[in-house]
């Protein structure tokens, strides 16, 4: 019987395993799940797999009649016609600069002027040789005219009478280089005086007081032209016009130009030229468009949008509308709307609409001024989808 007795001394409670923790109450469990989390948040935020339309954007805008009467609708920028980088004629140092961004100028005003003593040194020079050659010419007609009178003397040859011909003649050539001399002094040193071509404004200015200038800017260093300026008054706005749409555009066709600068300013315009050439690669053709009257608010390089008008701008107009392009407003089941952009995303947005006027429909409700929308709709385009402005 004692030895089929457990002896209690022997008997243990195993607590290695209640001592561990279950792995969902670890802190390496937590630290996972929380990482797991953030992961997830972060991918919503970028979201790899979700797809950005390109869209071309237009918007609702309030048109007077006269736009409500466009045929067409265009953007560009304003260009001088007659612009110039005014440069100098010869190489130096520039050593005064007369103007700055802005001024108005005069043609033939000088402008700047290049360091010139060096052509100045020459002109001296061929001013002396000159005056070396008058008097040369007085002993050289004093020699001939006597040994013409000594030949009829029979006191000296026919020889000698030639060669004071010949010196004669000489010196009257030199007289002649000379007088070459000087005035290729005098032009070189008109070349230092750098002028305007034009009337005009100064648009930029390209080299400052002590750099070296040049009529090619080929050196390191060196700088091609001195200031840029534009003759205000050759002012007109260049537009690329697709080739589809180019027989709605005719000569001298009133048009209505508005600057980005000066949305709620209407130009009277026309167009003045289209360019007889298109380009390939964007199918386009460039129309330019001349500013019936204008201010000073016209600046070069201003972003413009264009009307090309069906009527004549001087005809008395219907109150003003609200519309959008034809091209922005979509049929489907029945319903008429438009994709209105709010936060980056298309959003299908019912409208009542009016009179279709030109390339233009009016909205009568859903839309306010200004708002927002996607022109072009295709079937990449619906409720929801992310999109970026062209």
């Amino acid at each position: 019987m004692a030895t089929d007795a457990y002896d209690l001394n022997t008997l243990k409670i195993n607590r290695s395993y209640n001592s561990k923790k279950p792995f969902y109450k670890s802190k390496k469990f937590y630290y996972t799940l929380l990482s797991a989390v953030i992961l997830i948040f972060i991918l919503i935020l970028i979201n790899p797999f979700s797809s950005t339309v390109e869209v071309k954007v237009a918007m609702a805008t309030t048109l007077n009649g006269a736009q409500g009467e466009s045929v067409l609708a265009a953007s560009g920028y304003v260009v001088a016609q007659r612009k110039a980088a005014v440069a100098s004629k010869g190489m130096g140092r520039l050593i005064e600069l007369n103007v700055v961004e802005g001024d108005e100028v005069k043609k033939n005003q000088i402008l700047a002027r290049i360091e010139d003593s060096d052509i100045k040194a020459q002109l001296e020079q061929a001013k002396a040789n000159l005056l070396l050659n008058e008097a040369d010419l007085k002993d050289a007609e004093n020699n001939y005219e006597r040994q013409k009178t000594l030949l009829k003397l029979g006191s000296t040859t026919k020889t000698e009478l030639d060669a004071a011909e010949a010196r004669l003649l000489r010196v009257k050539a030199g007289i002649e280089v000379a007088k070459a001399g000087i005035q290729g002094s005098e032009v070189a040193l008109e070349n230092t005086l750098i002028r305007a071509p034009f009337n005009g404004k100064v648009l930029t200015k390209d080299a400052d007081v002590g750099e070296v200038v040049s009529p090619i800017s080929g050196s390191i260093g060196s700088k091609g032209a001195v200031v840029t300026i534009a003759d205000m008054n050759s002012l007109q706005v260049e537009a690329d016009v697709s080739e589809s749409n180019l027989q709605k555009i005719k000569i001298n066709q009133d048009c209505e130009i508005t600057l980005d600068a000066y949305p709620d300013v209407k130009y009277p315009g026309f167009v003045a030229k289209i360019v007889p050439t298109a380009d390939r690669s964007k199918a386009t053709v460039q129309v330019k468009i001349g500013f019936r009257k204008y201010d000073d608010k016209v600046l070069p390089e201003m972003s413009a949008k264009i009307l090309f008008l069906a009527g004549n701008t001087g005809e008395q107009k219907e109150a003003s509308i609200l519309a959008v392009p034809a091209t922005a407003v979509v049929n489907r089941n029945g319903k008429t709307f438009v994709f209105k952009i709010e936060n980056g995303t298309a959003v299908e947005t019912v409208i009542k609409t009016g009179k279709t006027e030109g390339a233009f429909i009016q909205v009568l409700q859903g839309l306010a001024n200004y708002d927002k929308i996607i022109d072009n709709v295709d079937s990449s385009i619906k409720n929801g989808v992310k999109v970026k402005e062209l």
